[in-house]
């Protein structure tokens, strides 16, 4: 028994105690920060029109491409115009079968009136043929708007751009039978252009209040050394987008030298926050979906996590408006491997720490 007994206790191994970790901290101070918010933006036309054709038929040709200029008069695409130009020779034959039935009953009713004149007919007579020579005049008339309407079909068989812009779709493609107002191409008209971005439902309201402000709304482009332009905010959608949960915004950024659909940075500056703390990005986790930081008890050398509120960015640093009092000493680096109440250490760089072991060197005797 006793042997059994001293293998059991020899078999059981303890847990190898939690290693101490090392970990990089700062001390925080309080300060202020010039609190800036950026968003993704691109350049589109402030006008952009959906061109189709007023009839139906099918697509012969597109005379442009995705990108091309265009210029007022210019044809876009053509319709094959042959059914058009049927309707145009049967409207033709119609005005001209009017007319000569009005003719006829033009030159009967100048011999009614000679008739009537003699006695041979009655006055009712008389009427119902001024009546007759009425309607054929009537139908003649609708026989000509007929025509002329025929006519305008015929031409509606050629798209024509109205103004100069720029393609920036094409809808369909040569062989398609298309209806009426089928979009065929989109064209982004020359002229203004609006900055145009998305903003979440919380930042709305600040977004107004600081785009009051002259100045405070800047628009960067991506990728090009041109300084800032300043824009001033023109349309802020009604409702929000049902898939995003976030709001348009257009803006207008004066005569910024951009192309269609160049990517841009909205950068909105927002007053001073005095009384905040700034720390490295890196030093912000979350945990069950707030902000929360890691702070060094001294006495002890653990670390806690402490819930803090997140004002905003200035750079590369997270300002920090409440949860932190100045004097605290939080982990910047290593937070992700961390648990509440953990042994760590203050890391120290290999250099120092050589240095610190190192022996002094003895005297050299003379």
């Amino acid at each position: 028994m006793a042997l059994i007994t001293l293998l059991t206790a020899c078999s059981e191994r303890a847990e190898a105690p939690e290693p101490v970790r090392a970990v990089r901290t700062v001390i925080v101070n309080t300060g202020t920060a010039g609190l800036t918010a950026e968003y993704a933006a691109d350049i589109r036309a402030r006008v952009e029109s959906r061109l189709s054709f007023r009839v139906g038929g099918k697509l012969l040709a597109r005379r442009v491409n995705l990108g091309d200029a265009v210029k007022p008069g210019q044809v876009l695409a053509q319709l094959d115009p042959q059914d058009l130009v049927l309707g145009r020779s049967a409207a033709d034959a119609a005005m001209v079968a009017a007319r000569a039935n009005r003719d006829q009953m033009g030159a009967d009713y100048k011999r009614y009136i000679d008739l009537h004149q003699q006695g041979f007919i009655s006055a009712a007579e008389l009427e119902r043929r001024d009546n007759m020579f009425k309607a054929a005049q009537a139908q003649l008339d609708q026989a000509k708007a007929q025509f002329s309407a025929q006519g305008n079909q015929a031409g509606y068989a050629q798209l024509v751009a109205d103004v100069a812009g720029v393609v920036t779709a094409v809808d369909a493609e040569p062989g398609m039978v298309v209806a009426a107002g089928t979009p065929i191409v989109r064209v982004a008209v020359d002229g203004s252009r609006d900055v145009v971005f998305s903003v979440p439902e919380d930042k709305v309201g600040a977004l107004r209040a600081a785009a009051a402000v002259p100045g405070a709304l800047k628009v960067r482009l991506w990728g090009t050394g041109q300084p800032l332009y300043e824009a001033s905010l023109r349309e802020v959608a009604a409702a929000a987008d049902p898939a995003t949960r976030t709001f348009l915004v257009k803006a207008d950024a004066g005569k910024i030298d951009a192309k269609l659909g160049q990517t841009a940075t909205v950068v909105l500056a927002q007053p001073q926050a005095a009384a905040v703390i700034k720390l490295p990005l890196e030093a912000v986790l979350q945990q069950q979906g707030k902000a929360a930081v890691w702070v060094l008890d001294v006495a002890t050398m653990t670390v806690k996590p402490q819930p803090v509120t997140v004002a905003g960015a200035e750079g590369n640093e997270v300002v920090i408006s409440t949860g932190l009092s100045a004097g605290q000493e939080v982990v910047v680096a290593g937070v992700h491997v961390l648990t509440p109440g953990q042994k760590v250490s203050r890391y120290q760089p290999p250099r120092a720490m050589q240095q610190a072991a190192a022996p002094s060197a003895p005297a050299v005797a003379r």
